[in-house]
């Protein structure tokens, strides 16, 4: 598998980092974990066009990580651009569908994708769940942030990642990640706030997941001025690399 950042930021904007988006190719399966705004434009800055999106996973319903859903599903109506034929998949929390409902309410008919190009699967938000396409096998599990709030775990080829959207500290995205190769972690500031994680709350929590990598990433600015690595590094013994907007890793 190969894992691309599209977006290591937060809603603050910035000129370094854009919103979340995760891109991961798995074997012959595109997926796409998050739609941060400007997420469609920035992935043609990496060789990536969004005919190419076979699944959407929405960790949740905040605007950065989900407001490019709206530009992808205004831009999949338009032939002059979007062409893709097969159906796209998009796995989301139990509640997206009354959510989708909630935007058509106020766009109407331009954020309904064409017949059969979209569908919906709904994931339990109380209980580890999974979805399985070809030989990609996506598990989820609630985390510590809302109340539809998921971390996704991808498998292919003998391979796993682990994402943990934003999450504060949550047993469950442990037990989630156990035997990972990778893990992408949020560490959104150096000081603690509710509902996100430290870098050192980072690597705590990767270490008893017992994962030999951590990616850490969703910086708000103030993590540009503090070494990351050195707070994960108190926790954590494995490899630790800090995401930047392009950044590629194999996994």
């Amino acid at each position: 598998m190969e894992v691309i950042v599209i977006g290591s930021g937060t809603a603050v904007p910035s000129l370094r980092r854009g919103s979340p988006a995760l891109g991961i190719q798995a074997g012959e399966t595109f997926l796409l974990l998050d739609m941060g705004p400007g997420t469609l434009r920035a992935m043609l800055h990496y060789g990536l066009d969004f005919n190419q999106i076979d699944v959407v996973g929405l960790s949740h319903h905040h605007p950065d990580h989900v407001a490019d859903l709206v530009a992808f599903l205004f831009a999949s109506r338009y032939r002059l651009g979007y062409t893709r034929q097969e159906p796209v998949q998009l796995v989301a929390a139990q509640g997206f569908r009354e959510f989708h409902d909630r935007l058509r309410g106020v766009w109407g008919e331009w954020v309904e994708p064409p017949a059969g190009l979209l569908v919906v699967r709904e994931m339990a938000t109380d209980r580890a769940d999974r979805f399985e396409r070809n030989d990609v096998t996506i598990k989820t599990a609630p985390v510590q942030h809302l109340a539809s709030s998921l971390a996704f775990r991808v498998e292919q080829g003998g391979r796993a990642l682990v994402y943990s959207g934003d999450t504060d500290w949550s047993d469950s995205l442990i037990e989630l990640s156990r035997g990972a190769d990778l893990l992408i972690l949020e560490a959104a500031n150096p000081w603690k706030v509710s509902g996100h994680l430290t870098p050192a709350e980072a690597g705590r929590l990767a270490a008893l997941a017992g994962v030999p990598r951590v990616l850490l990433t969703h910086f708000y600015p103030p993590c540009d001025d503090v070494d990351l690595v050195a707070a994960c590094r108190q926790e954590f013994p494995g490899e630790i690399i800090v995401a930047e907007d392009g950044l590629r890793l194999l996994v």
